[in-house]
């Protein structure tokens, strides 16, 4: 299991989903940074599908940045509320986060807003992983425009193999780095439900609880430094990055936080944070 923050995790089976990442096949100059093809087409021997997107075909992503640097992603669920992955706030204090939207880009561009608190899900597991969700507050209020703005959440789980697209800033190999300004990126993938993932088809077993979903197709996956990032299927979000075994392997797709499982928990939780 990888847990996939942008700070990799070697402990046993876990990459946080911090940042989508699909490699570039050509020569691309964005976000302040060069990289030619030889160096990004393949990492061993694989290229995760995906595409560089524009902030605006995606505007509820936003980056969470952690002493200025890219450290997971976030959705943003109204004007001073994102919602995130808890594993991506353990042990770190509001005052060293802070929020960029808006941006194509995480290092430049966009609206940057300062962490003024988060709440944690209480029953989050660091180990399992279970409950794997948290809301941040913002110290100022977002201006909404065609790059800032929320998207609905769902109250149902999407049927099995439903199309679903998930984004961020996030790298496909633990050698490379994710504090390299990528741009933001989006891929395809298909619902895989809680009780699919967990049965003899996957081989995650008793490891998918009931808070969880899962997704993937051929090749195509969240990977390191997508954590905390939105997985959206017909205009709704429907899942939260949270991890996987390494990433597109076969027989372990990307594991999510199950948003309609938390519906009512989000909705609750951001009126009642100060």
């Amino acid at each position: 299991m990888l847990c996939r923050t942008s700070q990799y995790n070697s402990s046993p089976a876990i990459v946080v989903m911090y940042n989508l990442l699909s490699l570039l096949a050509t020569l691309v100059s964005v976000c302040g940074v060069s990289r030619s093809s030889n160096v990004l087409s393949v990492l061993n021997g694989r290229i995760f599908g995906g595409d560089n997107i524009n902030i605006s075909s995606r505007p509820y992503q936003v980056t969470l940045l952690l002493h200025n640097k890219h450290h997971c992603g976030g959705v943003i669920y109204n004007e001073n509320t994102i919602i995130t992955a808890a594993h991506c706030l353990i042990d770190v204090p509001p005052s060293e986060f802070k929020v960029r939207a808006g941006s194509s880009c995480w290092n430049k561009g966009g609206s940057l807003i300062q962490v003024a608190g988060f709440k944690l899900h209480e029953n989050f597991n660091a180990k399992s992983l279970a409950n794997d969700i948290a809301l941040i507050r913002l110290a100022n209020d977002l201006t909404f425009n065609s790059k800032i703005k929320p998207t609905p959440l769902a109250n149902t789980v999407p049927v099995d193999g439903a199309a679903a697209i998930v984004s961020g800033w996030g790298i496909t190999d633990k050698t490379a780095n994710i504090r390299d300004t990528f741009p933001l990126k989006s891929v395809d993938v298909n619902i895989i439900g809680r009780d699919a993932c967990a049965s003899a088809t996957y081989r995650y077993g008793s490891s998918i609880e009931l808070s969880m979903i899962c997704a993937q197709d051929a090749g195509k996956d969240a990977c390191i430094g997508d954590s905390g990032g939105p997985l959206v299927s017909n205009g709704q979000l429907v899942g939260i990055v949270s991890w996987g075994k390494s990433c597109a392997k076969e027989k372990y797709p990307g594991v999510y936080a199950d948003v309609a499982y938390f519906h009512d928990w989000i909705e609750n939780t951001a009126k009642n944070m100060k």
